[in-house]
Formats: C-alpha cells, sequence, structure tokens
C-alpha cells in the first residue's frame, strides 16, 4: 500500500485527508503555519463531526481516524512517503516550491497527484525533475463526499503512475474519469461553465429567475442524469430527434467569449456570492449549516463503502 501524504493544509487538503483516514489508512499533511495546520485539524474535525451528526460515523470511528492523521509544518515528515496528493494555491511558482520540497524529502519512486482545478498539466510536468510520476487527480468539493477525480495525465505520464493512482483512488472508494490529454476546465468544470453562460444569459435576458432556473437543474436535469447517463440519453433520444431539437436551440444559446454584464456588475459592487453575503441570491436569508448540508446529502450512501477505522 501507498504511503500518503497531503501537501496543502486548506480546505482541499482538509477533506482529502478526512477521506484518507476515513478509510483507515495512515495520511500526513503538511501546512505552511501553525494557524493553518489548527485550521485544517478543526475542519478535519467538523467533517467527522458532520458523518456522526448524519448516523453516517460513531465517536469512535473519529477518534480511531483522528490518530491515523499527522499535520505538520515540517517537509521532513514525508520521508518514504509514496504518494502525495498537493492541494495548494493555483500559482505555478508555488507549486514550483511544493515539488521540489516533495521530490527531495519523500519516497525516489514518489507520484505526485496534483489536485489542479485549472492548470494544464503540461505546464505542472515542466515543474517537476520525474515528470513521468506527475499528473492531475483533480477532485469536487466537498472532496471526501463527492466521489468523482479526474485523473489527467500529460505526454510524459508513466503508465505505471496512472495505474497506482487508479489503484489508490479506487481503494478510497472514487469514481474515476481519466483525460488522456489536458484541457481547460477538464470534463466537469467544461460542463459547468456551459451551464453557467446560459443561466447568467437568460437571467439578463429577463426569462427567468436564478431560483427558477435552480429549481429546473436540480428537479430535471440533475435527477435525470443521477440515474442514466448525458450520451445514455443522447442515444436514447436518438440522432434524429437530436439534430432537430440542435436546428431549433443551437443559433438561440449564448455564445459569448466575455465576462457577462452581470458578473461584472457584480465585481464592482463586490456583490459577489455567499463569500460577500449577496450574489445572485441574499445569502442572509440562507442558513449556513442547512446549505453545508444539503451539499454534501447526496453522496451520504457513498460513505458507507468507506473502511473506517474503530477504536480497539
Amino acid at each position: 500500500m501507498e504511503r500518503i501524504a497531503v501537501y496543502g493544509a486548506g480546505t482541499i487538503g482538509s477533506c482529502q485527508a478526512t477521506l484518507i483516514i476515513g478509510n483507515g489508512l495512515p495520511c500526513t499533511v503538511i501546512g505552511h503555519s501553525g494557524r493553518g495546520l489548527e485550521r485544517c485539524r478543526k475542519s478535519i474535525e467538523q467533517n467527522w463531526d458532520d458523518l456522526i451528526a448524519e448516523g453516517l460515523a460513531t465517536e469512535g470511528n473519529k477518534q480511531a481516524a483522528m490518530a491515523l492523521v499527522t499535520i505538520t509544518n515540517d517537509p521532513a515528515a514525508l520521508q518514504e512517503h509514496t504518494f502525495v496528493f498537493e492541494a495548494v494555491a493555483e500559482g505555478t511558482e508555488e507549486k514550483r516550491a511544493v515539488y521540489e520540497t516533495i521530490e527531495r524529502n519523500a519516497a525516489p519512486n514518489v507520484v505526485i497527484a496534483s489536485c489542479t482545478s485549472s492548470i494544464d498539466a503540461e505546464i505542472l510536468a515542466g515543474l517537476v525533475s520525474h515528470p513521468e510520476r506527475l499528473l492531475i487527480a483533480h477532485p469536487f468539493q466537498p472532496v471526501h463526499m463527492l466521489p468523482l477525480v479526474e485523473v489527467v495525465r500529460h505526454e510524459k505520464t508513466a503508465e505505471d503512475t496512472v495505474a497506482r493512482t487508479l489503484t489508490l483512488l479506487e481503494t478510497l472508494h472514487r469514481q474515476v474519469v481519466v483525460l488522456n490529454r489536458s484541457v481547460p476546465g477538464f470534463l466537469v468544470n467544461r460542463f459547468a461553465q456551459a451551464l453557467f453562460r446560459e443561466s447568467i444569459y437568460l437571467i439578463e435576458q429577463g426569462v427567468t429567475t436564478a431560483a427558477d432556473i435552480d429549481r429546473a437543474v436540480k428537479y430535471a436535469v440533475g435527477m435525470r442524469y443521477a440515474s442514466i447517463g448525458l450520451l445514455e440519453y443522447f442515444d436514447a433520444v436518438g440522432y434524429e430527434l437530436e439534430s432537430a431539437i440542435a436546428k431549433n436551440v443551437y443559433p438561440d444559446l449564448c455564445g459569448t467569449r466575455e465576462l457577462q454584464q452581470l458578473v461584472l456588475d457584480g465585481l464592482a459592487s463586490g456583490k459577489t456570492g455567499q463569500a460577500a453575503g449577496q450574489g445572485l441570491y441574499d445569502w442572509s436569508q440562507k442558513g449556513a449549516d442547512d446549505f453545508r448540508r444539503r451539499k454534501q446529502s447526496p453522496y451520504f450512501a457513498g460513505v458507507k463503502e468507506w473502511t473506517m477505522p474503530d477504536v480497539k
């Protein structure tokens, strides 16, 4: 079994660590400040408290899991670790410094799996001494709950690196898609940006509201494709009917390549979304705990597959 570390003690790193220790595997988390390390520990504990509140884990599971995690700002703790999830900020120079630290301190055959959501795999490959052992393993928030991981290889990624990554992710009960080359947004963020662009366009055109768009997506698009695949549905409808629909709809779809005015106005006014308290919604009218629970609730059943540790 791989000896696993997470480099980065932020939200992604803490959730990744929650998943690893939740499957009974030791995990070392490397941060860079005392405050960040404490915040990471509290985040992991909050994740466990949420699972306990849903009846998906016990206090014994939490105690046993927390005993498996080491949270430190000392890169020397990476010694003999063979697999590192990199989860630091989206900047190439910061990642270059982290990769140098990993390669200097970890096992000689260490695989580096970047959690980046936006940097091309070929660019990341140019930041390491052994590009054959680097790839992208892009998870989704909340990382410990949402099972999908996009594995993105580059021109020099070794087959053994891909195989080791898939084996580990399967051990962690992840659903994996593999991209043979890097494209902006990978798969899921490309789909999301297409929906965001069309949704903002419809709001700007006065066609409907944010709440009704969300209702349509949740109760039609989301529910439909939770049980059958998007392209399974395409085949089920058939090329003839889909072609007729496309001829009617394609010409009217939003095709802008620029940020839309609604977004620009929000940036200018400071009404930039949940963290600002106002965006498309007034977030003062929405409970933070309720939103966090709803964000996790579709994935509760998957936690039952974890190989949870327990106190002896």
